[in-house]
């Protein structure tokens, strides 16, 4: 994907994180935009339009969550990586289901990072039915024609296997939330374990060796990452 023009939205309050992300996002290609508060990232938002936002949790004036929640409540579909220090699976989770699209905790690999905004870019340029073929290593999926091969072999799925790794394709690279999959396969009153079942069966069918994943990771306590290849 060529970065030329794509903007960031580097919210954090700072200023040795903020010159570090701009140093290095701007080598990459990248446009950067700068906010050291809450307000001022939903202010700057309001008047300009950047294609993601990296934004800190630990602001001084507005918490990370309530920028996510007036970014979500007001219809911005804006990709959201959230980047901190606090380690707490509760607030992980609880951002990624307010709409933040995936979250990197500090400290980070640059690297790691860059691959990151790669995969929610290109679920925001591509839509998530832009790629009918799905590849990561020697896995593919075809959306369009719900055919799944590994290593040369078709492989077969039940149905609702086929519904969890479809949605795992459609937000590849990605983390997913234990509650937000089972909202998605099961409606609102699901049980874990049910999820926990289907990736492991899931697990069995694709991965060359399902006790070490290669494709479908878990973020524990958290959720679920399809990786891609970036």
């Amino acid at each position: 994907m060529s970065t030329g023009g794509i903007a960031l939205l580097v919210v954090d309050d700072e200023p040795s994180i903020r010159r570090l992300l701009r140093t290095t996002l701007a080598g990459h290609g990248y446009r950067i935009l700068e906010a050291g508060t809450g307000h001022e990232a939903l202010n700057l938002l309001a008047r300009e339009r950047p294609d993601a936002v990296l934004l800190d949790l630990g602001l001084p004036d507005l918490d990370g969550i309530e920028v996510i929640r007036c970014l979500r409540g007001s219809g911005s579909r804006v990709p959201i990586i959230v980047l901190s220090s606090r380690n707490g699976e509760a607030e992980k989770i609880e951002a990624l289901d307010l709409g933040a699209d995936d979250y990197v905790s500090k400290p980070f690999g640059m690297a790691e990072l860059v691959a990151r905004i790669r995969a929610v870019l290109r679920r925001q340029f591509q839509g998530p039915e832009a790629q009918a073929v799905f590849r990561s290593g020697d896995l593919s999926v075809d959306l369009a024609r719900g055919l799944v091969r590994e290593g040369g072999r078709e492989v077969r799925l039940t149905n609702k296997e086929w519904a969890i790794l479809r949605l795992l394709v459609t937000n590849a690279g990605t983390v997913l939330t234990h509650r937000a999959m089972m909202r998605e396969i099961w409606g609102p009153k699901a049980d874990l374990q049910y999820l926990r079942i289907y990736v492991r069966a899931l697990r069995r069918k694709l991965e060359p060796d399902p006790e070490q994943p290669r494709y479908i990771l878990t973020e524990t306590g958290i959720g679920y990452r399809l990786r891609t290849d970036d």
